[in-house]
């Protein structure tokens, strides 16, 4: 799931580009959302400071206390990896703007099918990113691996479970296993942890406590593997 952040001074054209990102989503089965558009700056560094944005889209024009090319500058000092498409209808700003490691640069007025090409290659981007993203199914579903808490087997499906959502795909733990970083852990038959989504392990019980409160058990057969994992994860003495 990739979360749209739209900035722009005109409140029109805000609506008007959520409703042409969310015809692309829909054209394209991208599991992507329009999460939050504003016209200030402020709002905006507001709500990224609490809530995940993947992609944010702002119009370098902005009639606000910050231009921006400044709101990108204090975005990336806070999301370093989000994905940032600038807006304008001044081509003169175009090579300054790539200075905040921009992946696309969108003159205005905005065409459907130049968007959709980058919405598309944004998305081609991010599946390859196996560093950053798991694609869990055939429908460009895409799931960032830092939300993840834990994948658990439910008889034909897997959940894969992050604190905004559930995800869920009918696959097995083989087919994934070998393509997930090394911070999951296989902790019982029916369940694969992030090691940095957990909270709290209690050994005697053998219970794990995840980041939002979910727990789930660790199988006899994986304790000692798991613990020995554990054991050596930097967040953990």
């Amino acid at each position: 799931m990739l979360n749209f952040v739209i900035c722009d001074d005109n409140v029109n054209l805000l609506d008007k580009l959520e409703k042409m990102l969310e015809a692309i989503f829909a054209k394209n089965n991208y599991e992507a959302s329009v999460v939050f558009k504003s016209d200030s700056a402020d709002d905006i560094l507001n709500y990224i400071d609490n809530n995940i944005a993947d992609v944010l889209m702002l119009d370098i024009n902005l009639k606000s206390n910050k231009s921006g090319l400044e709101l990108a500058e204090e975005i990336r000092k806070r999301k370093k990896n989000s994905y940032i498409i600038f807006t304008t209808g001044h081509l003169e700003y175009a090579m300054v703007a790539y200075r905040y490691k921009t992946f696309d640069y969108l003159a205005k007025p905005i065409v459907y099918d130049r968007l959709e090409d980058t919405i598309n290659r944004l998305f081609e981007d991010a599946n390859e990113l196996s560093k950053s993203y798991i694609k869990i199914d055939n429908k460009n579903t895409i799931v960032d691996e830092a939300e993840i808490q834990y994948i658990k087997r439910d008889g034909m499906k897997l959940v894969f479970h992050t604190s905004s959502r559930d995800y869920d795909t009918y696959s097995s733990f083989n087919k994934f296993q070998d393509k997930l970083p090394t911070t999951y852990v296989r902790c019982h038959k029916s369940y694969i942890a992030n090691m940095n989504q957990i909270k709290d392990v209690k050994p005697v019980s053998g219970t794990i406590t995840f980041m939002d409160g979910h727990t789930c058990d660790i199988g006899p057969k994986y304790k000692r593997e798991f613990m020995e994992v554990l054991k050596n994860h930097g967040n953990f003495e």
